[in-house]
């Protein structure tokens, strides 16, 4: 039952866009993407009082989410980014592909190693 409410408030808040909401691919983990440690104790505190539902958290070693846009989504090229990311890779609450990088390296070296992976830091994109 207070996972249902949980659910239930995660989704209301995000749709306010207080945060971003990602589904971790490997595990199915639900991660909430802030600006700051602010914003997470204010979620936190309104799915309590507003919702009935208590939560924890734990910070996941992210610098910037990136929405994913390959060339060819069946090319090795992105077959390999997908096994290589695998950790670090979820879906927004539209399905999306995102790549939850822990630096600007990060960034920079999968932008060199995979050309053809478009890497995008807002989700307002064109396909």
């Amino acid at each position: 039952m207070k996972s249902k409410q949980l659910y239930k408030g995660l989704d209301q808040l995000m749709d306010e866009g207080v945060a971003q909401l990602f589904t971790l691919d490997m595990n199915g983990r639900r991660v909430v993407g802030t600006v700051g440690a602010l914003q997470y104790e204010v979620i936190q505190y309104r799915l309590e009082h507003e919702y009935g539902a208590k939560c924890t958290y734990e910070n996941l070693a992210a610098h910037k989410a990136c929405w994913v846009e390959p060339e060819n989504p069946k090319s090795d090229e992105f077959i390999d980014f997908k096994r290589v990311k695998q950790r670090y890779l979820a879906k927004d609450k539209q399905g999306q592909l995102v790549f939850l990088a822990d630096s600007e390296f990060t960034i920079q070296m999968t932008q060199n190693k995979y050309p053809s992976v478009k890497l995008h830091f807002t989700s307002e994109f064109k396909k």
